[in-house]
This record gives C-alpha cells, structure tokens and sequence, in this order.
C-alpha cells in the first residue's frame, strides 16, 4: 500500500506485517526496484520502502544528504510506530542505512548492504562522479541514463535478459536530473563509516557480485571481517544488482537474514 506522510514530503510502500524489515533503493532508483522481494516476504514481516526525496514526485531535501535521508526514513518509521527494523540498501541505499545505523543505532536489528560499502568515495571516484555530472549538465540525464545504467548488470545477464535491462533503464528515466546530481554530490561528501561495522553489535549482511564495476568486490571484501557477525553472499556472474540478476537467491538470503535478526 503506499503511503504519503507530512503532506506528501514523504512517500513509501508498506505491505505485509510482522517483523519490519525496511528496503531502501539507491542512486536514480525507486521503490520499485524491490517488488520481487517485498512480494516474496510481506507473508512473513512487514516491509517498508521508502521513497526517497528526489525521486518519483518526492521533493528534495535541502541540503540532501545521507544523514538528511536518514532522517527522511526515520520519520517513516516513527510515523508507523516501528521502534525496531532490519534496515537493508542498496548501493547509495547502503549508505543510507549506515547513516540510520551511526544515527538512531536503537532502531537496527540488522544492517543489510546490497553492493553497497562503509568507505567514503576514493579521489578517483569522486572524479568520475564529477564527470558524470558533467556529462548530464552537458547532454542531459536521458544520455547519461542510457549510457551508464545498463552496465549495472553483469555481461552474462545483459547478454540473456534485454528486457529487464531495459526495464531498470526506465525506472532510471524517472530519476529527475537535479535529483541524480544532488545523490553524486551527496555521495561524494559522505565520510568513512567503517566504524560503524567494526562496532556493529547487531549481525550485518554483505551480499557481493563479482562482476560489479560500481562497488567492486575488492571494495567490499576487507570490510566483511569488521562486523562481529557477518553474512557474506558472493555471486558470479552478477553485477550490481543481485535482487534482479538472481531474485530467488535474494529472496532466499533476505528472509535467512531476518529469521536470524529476530533471534
């Protein structure tokens, strides 16, 4: 069901009840991106996934940040009376659930990152970023949308599945211009939160392709032994986006983490 609060500042899906397990979507995405999850396990738990601001016809924030959009989800959660909740994202998402994690640690009973990672941005990503940016202003967010979103997906999966490449392709359309931006420029302020895994006393979820260019494996792996308890998932021939590359394994590792987060 989706959900408007604060006149329509903040958006969201929540479908299902139980535990509440709360899925956030990263860069130029929308909730969308977890229909097959939220479909898999509303019949268990109840979840929730936001809209962040910028996205759909959600306003931004200003400043946008990843702590402002803690906040923003944090409001959510508040409105809806949930005091605990596994707090999964993806890619910026990731980034997003640290920040609620740095922030509101009460509310977390488990971290997920989805090719996501602690570390800040390296200069040479930030430099790509930066180009990016460049090239929207220049050329406009449809170019850039259509150039850099498919290679999202691994070579083997774009080879086999046009039409869900297609699909994220489109839900990248309508990501407005000024939104992307904001999320790059975010995204290149944010600090390093590898404290917050090392000082993790909740059980924290890695899930990692080996084929993904935008948050590598030889990123994410050093950061998999920090957390007390981790639950590492690598997968070949899957790029950034395991919840679409392999959704029943996804399915499968999301609801093995929850059964475990409640314990």
């Amino acid at each position: 069901m989706r959900k408007t609060i604060n006149n329509g500042t903040h958006q969201y899906n929540d479908e299902g009840q139980g535990p509440a397990i709360v899925l956030i979507h990263g860069f130029s995405e929308n909730g969308s991106l977890w229909e097959i999850q939220q479909a898999y396990l509303k019949d268990h738990f109840r979840i929730i996934t936001p809209e962040l601001p910028g996205t759909s016809d959600v306003p931004l924030t200003d400043p946008l940040t990843m702590e402002s959009m803690a906040d923003y989800v944090y409001a959510i959660l508040l409105a809806e009376s949930i005091d605990k909740a596994i707090i999964i994202g993806h890619s910026m998402g990731g980034y997003v659930a640290l920040a609620l994690t740095e922030k509101y640690p009460q509310l977390v009973q488990g971290l997920g990152l989805f090719h996501s990672t602690a570390t800040a941005d390296s200069e040479e990503k930030r430099e790509a970023r930066r180009k990016s940016i460049k090239l929207m202003q220049e050329y406009g967010a449809e170019t850039f949308v259509r150039q850099t979103l498919p290679n999202m997906f691994s070579p083997a999966f774009k080879s086999v599945q046009p039409a869900r490449v297609e699909a994220y392709v489109q839900m990248g359309m309508k990501c407005p211009q000024q939104a992307m931006i904001a999320y790059y420029e975010a995204m290149m302020q944010r600090p390093d939160r590898t404290a917050i895994l090392k000082d993790a006393t909740i059980p924290v979820l890695f899930v990692i392709g080996k084929d993904d260019n935008a948050v590598p494996a030889d990123v994410i792996l050093p950061q998999i032994t920090l957390p007390r308890v981790s639950s590492i998932h690598i997968f070949d021939e899957v790029g950034h986006m395991g919840m679409w590359e392999v959704f029943d394994a996804a399915n499968v590792i999301l609801r093995q983490f929850a059964d475990f987060c409640q314990h």
